[in-house]
């Protein structure tokens, strides 16, 4: 008799936030990180990787290199999901850059530029937005020694492959910022819980593979200047997305977060799954500078060039005399989903800034107000206009 084959296992389709079960969240991060696991690391240290005293020589050739890279993609992934190495960076470079990066932000304040945050308190620190351009434009040595260093691409290549994007977002904790809610990072730790189920648990898997989490250390770090917490392991949760802001997932980050003191040079990269937040400042004299790097997958674009905006343009009045002529939402969402950007990324936070939300408007979500507003031609043309001018480059004239 032939046996019948065996039929697939089945997984979720959707999240909710039903599926977020402390008990499977500790089983997942109430474990050891095993440094037999890691034998290019220097040390764990509470659960995380540290990497640096003999990493020189470790890369130093495409073998060594490709085992490093090897090691780290697995701590990211399976492992720890945070990695740390010291003197990634030589501190001269970095105090030129810093050097850089706070007159650009005096010189934003004495414009009267105030700058938003995702996820702390307004107030509680500083930010520069498209720091990786303006360093370049305004001190294009102080860019180069700064970029040349192999630590952005040893990590980025062994998480993203090649062809990666970066931008930098150096971020001022000053003394007394308070800290920020444990978090996870983009993409769908940037999105409000509802939207975030309406994406496949698929996804929720893949959005932690398209971005690396990093932050180099613009000055010495001692715990009290409330470096960021981590929980290790937390990033292999797969409904964590939904467990975000769960008082019952806050208080246990709460209690046992990890916060390792930094030196100036250092550099942290970690999965953006992995749950995290930065400290409170509790010092009365160090501004506690980082400057957040957010490295890209090649893959997150489309093969082809669109101006969506002329696009969007263009069949805006037949999309107003249809929603007039009672033709079905759902018929007009699909079109506005093909014709206009549906996602509010990449922009330029210094103009386009989220308000009340995590994000900034889409232009998707433009058309959709437009719509809903029944604005004539002129008023979309003129707020499309407005809308596509705020995401132009901070520099851009």
């Amino acid at each position: 008799m032939t046996a019948a084959p065996a039929r697939p296992t089945t997984r979720k389709v959707w999240l909710t936030r039903d599926d977020c079960d402390l008990d499977e969240f500790r089983a997942v991060v109430e474990v050891e990180t095993d440094a037999a696991d890691y034998p290019h690391a220097d040390r764990v240290e509470r659960g995380v990787l540290f990497y640096g005293e003999t990493l020189g020589a470790d890369i130093a050739t495409a073998v060594g290199r490709r085992a490093v890279q090897a090691e780290q993609a697995h701590a990211l992934m399976d492992g720890p999901g945070i990695v740390v190495l010291t003197g990634a960076l030589a501190p001269a470079v970095v105090a030129r850059a810093t050097a850089v990066i706070t007159a650009l932000i005096e010189e934003q304040k004495a414009r009267g530029v105030t700058t938003g945050d995702h996820f702390a308190k307004p107030g509680s620190n500083d930010r520069l937005w498209s720091a990786l351009e303006k360093l370049a434009v305004t001190d294009p040595e102080a860019f180069v020694d700064y970029y040349a260093n192999d630590a952005v691409n040893l990590v980025s290549v062994a998480w993203l492959g090649p062809n990666y994007q970066i931008v930098s977002d150096p971020n001022v904790v000053n003394p007394g910022g308070t800290a920020q809610k444990a978090h996870r990072d983009y993409h769908l730790g940037f999105m409000d819980l509802d939207l975030a189920a309406q994406f496949p648990a698929h996804v929720h898997r893949l959005s932690p593979v398209l971005t690396l989490q990093g932050a180099v250390a613009h000055v010495d770090m001692p715990v009290e200047t409330g470096p960021t917490m981590y929980l290790p392991h937390s990033q292999k949760y797969e409904p964590g997305y939904m467990a975000i802001g769960l008082p019952e997932f806050q208080e246990y980050f709460d209690a046992h977060y990890v916060q390792l003191p930094l030196r100036k040079g250092d550099a942290v990269f970690f999965n953006p799954a992995l749950l995290h937040g930065a400290g409170t400042n509790r010092t009365t004299d160090v501004k506690r500078m980082a400057n957040l790097l957010q490295v890209s997958s090649a893959f997150g674009r489309a093969m082809g060039t669109v101006d969506t905006g002329r696009v969007s343009a263009a069949v805006y009045p037949t999309l107003r005399a249809r929603r007039a002529a009672g033709t079905p939402e759902q018929d007009l969402r699909n079109v506005v989903a093909a014709a206009a950007e549906g996602y509010p990324f990449p922009t330029n936070l210094d103009r386009d800034q989220p308000v009340g939300r995590l994000t900034p408007e889409s232009q998707a979500e433009l058309v959709w107000r437009a719509l809903e507003n029944d604005w004539d031609e002129q008023t979309f043309a003129a707020e499309l206009a407005a809308q596509t001018a705020r995401r132009r480059s901070s520099l851009a004239p």
